[in-house]
């Protein structure tokens, strides 16, 4: 199910705006939404974005990244001395492909395809996990104009790691038709709490396979 998010407000590049983008990498709940994405048992070959067209536009497309300390999300019994036997649920954000179309003074509407690949270790409890990702609009390398959470419910079916996908459209307000979607940035990351992004700051890398035996 594709869900639509919605700038606060127009930009005012010379406006005093709301919190700087460091809240995007807080991690802090501020009002989930139910997604209707739905999870599939890992395929033998690796899932692929459906193709999104690409359209002609007044200007550039918003910059989309992911945020790299909530790109990935481990649940681990001890941050401080982390094993593979201690871990959770994990997922990461495999990839996002974007376009966008704008003409003239119209909103910039931007649409995305996420990737997710999720994993359980041998403290995760249970065969299904709800994980919570945010999707955050930005002035670029500055304040955050909107920011949205959403859920990605996952049955796993006894297996060890599955992958999901996810749709997402972004409608963008523009002051007018002189502001490009190069004023924009689209940050994109799981809910993770303060020892989750401090573990993937560390540049430790426990994957969605972790904790599995492998042949």
């Amino acid at each position: 199910m594709r869900r639509v998010l919605t700038a606060l407000a127009a930009l005012s590049l010379t406006a005093a705006l709301i919190p700087h983008v460091a809240e995007a990498q807080s991690g802090r709940p501020q009002g989930g939404q139910q997604g209707g994405q739905q999870a599939e048992k890992a395929p033998s070959r690796p899932m692929r974005f459906a193709p999104l067209s690409r359209r002609a536009n007044a200007g550039p497309c918003p910059y989309v990244k992911i945020l790299y300390d909530a790109a990935r999300y481990v649940e681990l019994s001890d941050y401080e001395r982390p094993t593979t036997t201690g871990v959770g649920f994990t997922g990461e954000i495999e990839g996002v492909s974007s376009d966008c179309v704008y003409r003239e003074a119209d909103p910039i509407r931007l649409d995305m395809n996420l990737l997710f690949s999720l994993g359980k270790g041998p403290q995760a409890e249970g065969d299904a996990r709800t994980y919570r990702y945010w999707i955050a609009v930005t002035e670029r390398n500055s304040a955050v104009l909107a920011k949205e959470y959403f859920d990605l419910p996952v049955t796993f079916g006894g297996a060890d790691r599955t992958q999901a996908e996810a749709s997402q459209t972004i409608v963008i307000p523009r002051a007018d038709a002189s502001t490009s979607g190069g004023n924009f940035e689209v940050l994109i990351g799981f809910d993770v709490t303060p020892q989750m992004a401090e573990f993937n700051r560390s540049g430790s890398r426990f994957r969605p396979t972790a904790g599995q035996q492998t042949n």
